[in-house]
């Protein structure tokens, strides 16, 4: 059974047709990373899944059942846009709100687990509006776990965050679905960031889904390359060039070589030619540029 099974789902505004028949599988326990440019439809679909709008056509069930089934809807947690804190309250008393919503018995024992879980334990007494936008975040991803829920949904929670609360985020996310008991579904356009902990990813374009891939798969597809440095950068491009058919230079500083070669190859061959090299190595495409490359192929098509 999956966590969420969307079959031909699609969503007009007026003439504007946000999401064009789209699929989408999203297995239990998995943290599924949404991905797509802005205006793809991932906010939509994302809205549609968790209620707050209806969709033009489609099925969506969630845990083999109809989403707007009761059961199911009880155990969703979600984090769109914001969260529907009161500034003036302390992080505490927006939690409590959201516990007597809910009917959530043994609120402050479970209010206190939350808390901890995600990293804000000793914040509660703090006004939401004094939280940072990190803080916020994870106050937003506290509101949708209690209740306990099976399916949290999240849109771009790591907007925002510095190096250390997105290293707190990632932590987060990978804690709530270590006994399998919890899925996640997170779109995201930091997707460097999502690569350190997606399990599976749905790549969405034009409210379409172009490809859907577990994180290995991910890592088959992405084409290996040799980059290195040398003392002369410019005359080694030159150099490469005339012998490789596709050699590019990265943003770091390095050239890399995407031809089926082996180092020991390149540096040979430059040593041949008086080049000297500083450093080199093996590595792989990231999910970033592995998402470039398929749009690219998409807009040539």
């Amino acid at each position: 059974m999956n966590a969420v099974e969307i079959r031909n789902l699609s969503k007009n505004f007026g003439q504007k047709q946000a999401v064009n028949g789209l699929n989408l599988t999203v297995p239990v326990g998995a943290i599924y990373g949404f991905i797509g440019e802005n205006g793809s439809g991932k906010s939509t679909t994302e809205k549609i899944i968790c209620g707050l709008i209806k969709p033009s056509g489609g099925t969506i069930k969630l845990y083999g059942k109809d989403y707007t089934d009761i059961d199911v809807r009880s155990k969703m947690g979600v984090l769109i846009e914001s969260p529907g804190c009161f500034s003036n309250l302390s992080v505490w008393d927006n939690m409590q709100i959201q516990a007597a919503n809910l009917s959530i018995n043994n609120a402050d024992e479970e209010i206190r687990r939350i808390l901890k879980l995600v990293r804000m334990e000793g914040a509660a007494s703090n006004k939401y509006k004094n939280c940072s936008l990190g803080m916020k975040q994870r106050i937003g991803i506290a509101m949708a776990l209690l209740g306990k829920p099976n399916l949290l949904v999240l849109d771009e929670p790591l907007n925002g965050l510095d190096a250390d609360g997105m290293r707190i985020m990632r932590e987060v996310l990978v804690d709530l679905t270590k006994d399998g008991q919890c899925t996640i579904l997170v779109s995201s356009h930091l997707l460097g960031e999502l690569q350190k902990v997606a399990t599976h990813y749905g790549i969405i374009r034009h409210g379409k889904m172009i490809k859907e891939m577990t994180s290995l798969e991910l890592d088959k597809s992405c084409r290996t390359y040799i980059a290195l440095k040398a003392k002369d950068m410019n005359n080694t491009v030159l150099t490469l060039k005339d012998k490789y058919s596709r050699v590019e230079e990265d943003e770091a500083g390095y050239v890399r070589i995407y031809d089926n070669v082996l180092p020991e190859d390149v540096v040979n061959y430059l040593y041949q030619h008086n080049i000297l090299i500083t450093e080199i190595k093996t590595d792989k495409i990231s999910l970033e540029e592995y998402y470039i490359d398929l749009m690219n192929q998409k807009e040539v098509r």
